[in-house]
């Protein structure tokens, strides 16, 4: 139980066939509520963060912060920085202690990318530390060719031999999901998760959750996904658990009784993903 590496996790999903929600967290109450529903649903669960928010919160906080809350679950819980745009903060992550790390070079050329994850897994490997990797383009639900132009798709004999060069321990894929809110309805390409899922025996990983429609984020644990990333959601479920509680509360003010009110709400919402995650009912 508790603190697990995200590799292992992962890799225990795709063999029970069911999807870890991957939750983007922010704070405390967004690492509480998310250990919470999973312990809730008695399935194991990753919490990481984007570091783009080190403006908010330092990485060596949150990822001390987030690894302590884990320690003490009652369930496996792994512990993630997501989406690093660069070397750097890659390894920068390492430094302050997350013990998985995302190097996303899918805006690179291939060379490119294959380069600088290569350097991500072999720092990565001295220190123990799982790296997740993108290959493909995973570009902004509200752009409609970045979800429907399968250019942009993940390639499988390029996926193939991205995996060989780089060494990676898991590979998030463009099958036109997309980050943020969708312009339109996303329409998944089962057929090339189903291509790159038998191509490679590493585990997947499923970037914009977000949106995403109930049947087609099952049928993707079922052609065995593992990892399903959702922030944008989450955040959208956080501000109206404080509009709620702030409505019902008749706005007296109380902000201690808000950061107690709004936990409720959030944490239902990741135990409706677990459950949406999880068609075969695996529990530990």
């Amino acid at each position: 139980m508790s603190l697990v590496k995200v590799n292992e996790l992962l890799q225990h999903a795709t063999q029970h066939q069911y999807g870890v929600a991957a939750i983007n967290t922010i704070n405390y109450e967004t690492i509480r509520c998310a250990i919470n529903a999973a312990e809730h649903e008695r399935v194991p669960i990753i919490v990481q963060f984007f570091p783009g928010f080190d403006q908010y919160i330092p990485l060596n906080h949150i990822a001390y912060m987030a690894k302590d809350l884990a320690k003490k679950a009652s369930v496996p819980v792994a512990v993630h920085l997501d989406h690093s745009a660069t070397y750097e903060i890659a390894v920068g992550g390492i430094r302050d202690g997350f013990p998985s790390v995302m190097v996303d070079g899918s805006a690179r050329a291939f060379e490119e990318n294959v380069e600088m994850t290569a350097a991500v897994v072999r720092t990565a490997s001295v220190f123990g530390v799982d790296v997740e990797a993108e290959l493909g383009h995973v570009g902004v639900g509200q752009n409609l060719d970045d979800i429907t132009n399968a250019d942009h798709f993940t390639n499988v004999d390029q996926a193939v031999e991205f995996v060989e060069k780089t060494g990676c321990g898991s590979l998030a894929i463009a099958v036109g999901n997309a980050h943020g809110d969708y312009i339109q309805k996303p329409d998944l390409d089962f057929d090339r998760i189903r291509q790159i899922r038998k191509a490679l025996s590493i585990p997947l990983v499923l970037h914009g959750c977000s949106g995403i429609p109930d049947e087609q984020m099952q049928e993707a644990v079922n052609l065995g996904m593992s990892k399903f990333n959702i922030a944008t959601e989450y955040f959208a479920a956080a501000y109206r658990s404080f509009d709620s509680v702030i409505e019902a509360t008749n706005h007296d003010g109380n902000g201690v009784k808000l950061l107690f009110g709004v936990q409720k709400g959030m944490t239902e919402f990741v135990i409706d993903k677990i459950r949406l995650l999880n068609p075969n009912k695996f529990s530990i």
